[in-house]
């Protein structure tokens, strides 16, 4: 994939029924994706995390379920928060798993959208290169994946988030698995351009809606509990430039976590396949407004007003819907 330039102008679209895409350049180093919005000028998504496990662990029943609900909100495209495929990504742009955990599971006609993908840890232990690769669109053109990137759909921006290379465990813990770094080192030094591409490409967003969007929790009371590196590092840039959503997966669970020290929500979709661990931290009840330690996706429906988020177990049951409006009058539904 060419690197944008501020002197050229490159355009490549992908074509399906119900979507086009354009790349252009952007004044930050982050790649820069148009998506339109409806006629009626909504745009509606579901989000799904930690999946690929070949169809095991629930993943065919939460596709099918995702199949469902993505037919019923006439969904624009799929988030993928990262850990695509385990347990430990893929070996080479050949590999199977990306036709047997992804292809092949996800053939509802309503998901034959675009899917925007980040990477997880687990993505990590494998060749990262592939899952970069253009030659996975060539074989599905729903599959768009980066390491960070930025989705602008007219009143809404997606700014995701490249989070792996931020934690610590990862580099120092001898006890930790072998990690695809081409790429990232020197690493002190991808972490700082990579915030600050983040921080001037939200200062400059005038999108009456920002979404964060990133693998790694920063606020969860499940098993993976807080990131201190993105609570440390990229947290006060989010805050400083008052995104609303923050998405993530990682904790194999679905949550709704509402600070009471800012204005952004946070919002774990990581049931995509394996789940069920059994434990929970102590946390605010005035801030956790859903813990279900479950598999099961989420929705998100925008205007220019309004949000909506539902969260959906793997039987398609509703297990929390709540919504916000730009003036911040916010309730649960």
């Amino acid at each position: 994939m060419v690197s944008p330039s501020h002197n050229s102008m490159i355009f490549f679209l992908f074509f399906t029924a119900n979507l086009w895409l354009c790349f252009v350049p952007s004044t930050a180093e982050l790649k820069r994706f148009e998506h339109p919005v409806k006629a009626d000028g909504s745009l509606s998504f579901l989000v799904v995390g930690d999946w690929g496990r070949k169809g095991l662990y629930n993943q065919s029943l939460v596709a099918t379920q995702m199949g469902v609900v993505g037919e019923k909100l006439d969904i624009d495209f799929v988030i993928s928060t990262g850990d695509n495929f385990y347990e430990d990504g893929l070996t080479e742009v050949s590999d199977p798993a990306f036709n047997e955990s992804f292809i092949n599971i996800y053939t509802a006609p309503s998901l034959q959208k675009q899917w925007y993908n980040v990477l997880g840890n687990h993505d990590y232990r494998g060749d990262v290169e592939a899952q970069l690769s253009p030659i996975l669109t060539k074989m599905d053109h729903r599959w768009l994946c980066l390491r960070s990137f930025i989705v602008n759909a007219g009143f809404v921006e997606f700014f995701f988030v490249d989070t792996t290379p931020f934690v610590n465990e990862y580099f120092t813990d001898p006890n930790e698995s072998t990690y695809d770094w081409k790429g990232i080192l020197p690493r002190q030094e991808y972490l700082s351009n990579l915030l600050e591409d983040v921080d001037s490409a939200l200062r400059d967003s005038t999108a009456k809606w920002k979404i964060v969007v990133g693998h790694h929790t920063i606020k969860s009371a499940a098993q993976h509990g807080i990131t201190i590196e993105l609570e440390e590092q990229l947290l006060p840039i989010l805050q400083a430039n008052n995104i609303d959503l923050y998405v993530n997966g990682h904790d194999h669970c679905l949550e709704h976590i509402s600070s009471t020290n800012s204005q952004i929500q946070f919002l774990t979709s990581g049931g995509g396949s394996k789940a069920w661990r059994g434990d929970i931290r102590e946390w605010n009840p005035e801030e956790l407004k859903l813990y279900y330690d479950g598999q099961g996706f989420m929705s998100m429906q925008i205007t220019q007003t309004h949000v909506d988020i539902g969260f959906y177990d793997v039987f398609g049951n509703v297990l929390h819907k709540w919504g916000i409006s730009k003036d911040h009058d916010s309730a649960e539904l």
